[in-house]
């Protein structure tokens, strides 16, 4: 059977890889292929990210870029970018009794602050607009899907019982959301030895004839 897999990224590294960067160096077709049945042929593995900002970690730019470069040398992969966005907003303050100024603050305590936030934008809907092209163009006979974020449910939904493809869902998270086990045709969990299977080669050399090798501190925190 023909399967694409739908990796939503922010969520795999959120749920399973930020606690263990020693697995970052992740090959995710041969994940794909260790997880799903021996009637899956992966044909495609779609992977939605962003680039990551170097404004907590300088360094966070160049080993993005070096797994990327990683991630090219599967043919069968293919990446898309969604963005971060940042904004300065105001929210809700909460402060607990021993938080709260002494006798000598004269002004009001404020009920909001302005904070700069940052929101993952694009990522999300990229996965659920190829899903569903993807679908209606019958470019696979199963897809599954990478993540826990319920809003994928409906995307899921409208594959599995308007157009009548089954998606799976690779969870990340030992007891995936509700609605999203239940629209999904069947249900997988991604554990970390599932991960230790699939690392690529350390170093790996492309087709150029360049290595890349693993980053350092995802070899130190192993």
């Amino acid at each position: 059977m023909r399967t694409i897999v739908y990796v939503d990224e922010f969520n795999l590294y959120f749920r399973l890889l930020k606690q263990r960067p020693h697995l970052r160096w992740l090959n995710i077709k041969t994940l794909s292929d260790n997880i799903l049945s021996e009637e899956n042929d992966v044909i495609a593995v779609k992977y939605y990210t962003v680039r990551v900002s170097s404004r907590l970690k300088a360094e966070s730019p160049a080993h993005q870029q070096i797994y990327l470069d990683a991630l090219s040398t599967v043919p069968e992969v293919s990446v898309y970018m969604g963005m971060f966005l940042t904004s300065e907003k105001f929210a809700p303050l909460v402060h607990p009794p021993e938080f709260r100024p002494g006798r000598d603050f004269d002004e009001p305590w404020p009920d909001v602050v302005r904070i700069l936030k940052t929101e993952e934008k694009g990522s999300d809907v990229n996965l659920a607009s190829h899903l569903l092209f993807d679908a209606f163009r019958d470019h696979y006979d199963v897809a599954a899907v990478v993540s826990n974020d319920s809003d994928l449910v409906e995307p899921i939904r409208l594959v599995t019982q308007e157009i009548g493809k089954p998606v799976g869902l690779l969870s990340p998270v030992r007891s995936p959301n509700p609605e999203l086990e239940a629209a999904s045709s069947f249900v997988k969990r991604i554990r970390p030895s599932h991960l230790q299977a699939a690392q690529f080669h350390n170093p790996l050399t492309m087709a150029d004839g360049r290595e890349l090798t693993k980053p350092g501190h995802w070899v130190e925190e192993g």
